[in-house]
C-alpha cells in the first residue's frame, strides 16, 4: 500500500492527537499516584477517594484516542479503503487534530497537579473530597472544549 502525502499528514495529526494527550495523562495520573501513595501509607482507608482523583487526569488520553480514531476513520484506514486526499486536506485534518493534541497534553498535566494538591484535602478533611474533584473538573472543561473543536473541524472537512 502506498500512502499519499495528504494521507501521511493526516496520519501524523492522528498520531499526535493520540500520543500527546496520552503522554500528558500518564504524567498527570503519575503525579497524583505519587501524592496518593504517601497518604495511603498513613491512612489506607482513603484509597477510594484517592483513586477517584488519580483517574481524573486520564480522561485526556481517552479524548485523544477518540480524536485519533475519528481521524483514521475519516481517511478510510479502518475500513481498509484509504480515501485519496490532497495535501491541503491532509493539512486541514492535521490542524483539526491540534486542539486536542496540545490542550489534551497540557491540561492532563495541570489537572494532575490540581488532583495531587487535592490529595491534601483528603488527608486533612476527607469529607471535602468533592471540592478537590471540582477543582480538577475545572481543568477538564478545557480538554472537553478542545475535543469538541477537533471533532467539529474534522466533521467540517470535505473529502
Amino acid at each position: 500500500m502506498t500512502l499519499t502525502f495528504g494521507q501521511i499528514i493526516a496520519l501524523m495529526g492522528a498520531a499526535l492527537a493520540v500520543a500527546l494527550p496520552g503522554i500528558g495523562s500518564a504524567r498527570g495520573v503519575g503525579l497524583v499516584g505519587e501524592s496518593a501513595s504517601g497518604l495511603i501509607t498513613e491512612d489506607p482507608s482513603k484509597f477510594g477517594q484517592s483513586l477517584i482523583l488519580q483517574a481524573i487526569p486520564g480522561t485526556q488520553g481517552i479524548y485523544g484516542f477518540l480524536a485519533g480514531f475519528l481521524t483514521i476513520q475519516k481517511i478510510g484506514l479502518l475500513s481498509g479503503n484509504l480515501v485519496d486526499i490532497t495535501p491541503l486536506q491532509g493539512w486541514l485534518i492535521f490542524a483539526s487534530c491540534m486542539p486536542i493534541a496540545l490542550v489534551g497534553f497540557l491540561s492532563a498535566i495541570y489537572q494532575g497537579r490540581v488532583s495531587a494538591a487535592a490529595i491534601g484535602i483528603i488527608s486533612k478533611r476527607p469529607e471535602e473530597v468533592a471540592k478537590g474533584i471540582t477543582f480538577a473538573a475545572m481543568v477538564e472543561t478545557y480538554a472537553v472544549l478542545s475535543l469538541l473543536a477537533t471533532i467539529l473541524m474534522l466533521f467540517g472537512i470535505r473529502i
